[in-house]
């Protein structure tokens, strides 16, 4: 296996977009997805958009990240809104021209036959590897937990607080974090909002929504829809980890 970057390979930009998601097609329809667009990422972030090849180039898994400014006096802590503003920050330093300072892990997603195989754990080496080398201080990851989707109403704080007999998370994916080095430093209670209406959320996710609250495939919290005003919401928590460098 080796690792390589969108910026010397940009013939790998659309096969490695098209190998899945995190999560689901709807993730994606946020302010914060709508800043990945292949042009953007082979343009701003080539360098920091890593991609695993198999010895004969065959794709196994994506790994995107982006470079930010942080901490810095207008952002002493790490956001609330998680996903969305790493992305808000990143374009933010791009129009400013600020030097960034700290790596963003924004996802890691595996060729569908190869999950559970350990490449997630090489996605993430492969992040801090890439932060040294590019003089970078600090690897941070809002990350949401894998098993959440089966329990998408429980508070992420319960949830995340979770712990397995030997002191290790609960959840496989912030275990795998907490095993490299990570720290939990704070939840993201609002780390990723997608709003539609109920037409774009059946294109989205094949389900119906009804009044209130509803499970989605993918989904780690509800959405809470409301069929008199033809909107729903998805809010997303998220869990920042700090990885030592």
């Amino acid at each position: 296996m080796r690792v390589v970057d969108l910026l010397g390979r940009p013939d790998l930009v659309d096969p490695a977009l098209r190998l899945g998601d995190v999560g689901g097609e709807f993730l994606y329809r946020g302010p914060g997805g709508k800043v990945i667009a292949p042009e953007r990422l082979l343009k701003h972030w080539g360098r920091y958009s890593l991609v695993l090849l198999d010895t004969d180039d065959t794709l196994l898994a994506r790994a995107l990240s982006i470079p930010v400014a942080f901490p810095t006096e207008d952002r002493p802590e790490l956001p609330d809104e998680g996903w969305d503003a790493a992305l808000r920050w990143a374009v933010e330093d791009l129009v400013d021209g600020r030097a960034p300072t700290t790596l963003v892990a924004l996802e890691i997603v595996v060729a569908p036959h190869l999950l559970g195989t350990g490449l997630s754990t090489h996605a993430l080496k492969a992040f801090k590897a890439r932060a040294v080398e590019t003089g970078l201080s600090r690897l941070v990851a809002p990350v949401r937990p894998i098993g959440k989707e089966a329990e998408p109403e429980v508070p992420m704080p319960e949830y995340a607080a979770r712990r397995r007999e030997d002191g290790l998370f609960a959840d496989r994916w912030l275990r795998t974090h907490e095993r490299l080095g990570a720290k939990l430093v704070k939840i993201a209670p609002f780390a990723l909002t997608v709003t539609g209406t109920l037409g774009q959320w059946r294109d989205w996710t094949g389900v119906k929504l009804t009044d209130g609250p509803n499970r989605i495939p993918g989904g780690i919290a509800p959405v809470h829809a409301s069929v008199s005003h033809d909107v729903g919401i998805y809010v997303e928590p998220n869990v920042w980890m700090d990885h030592p460098l």
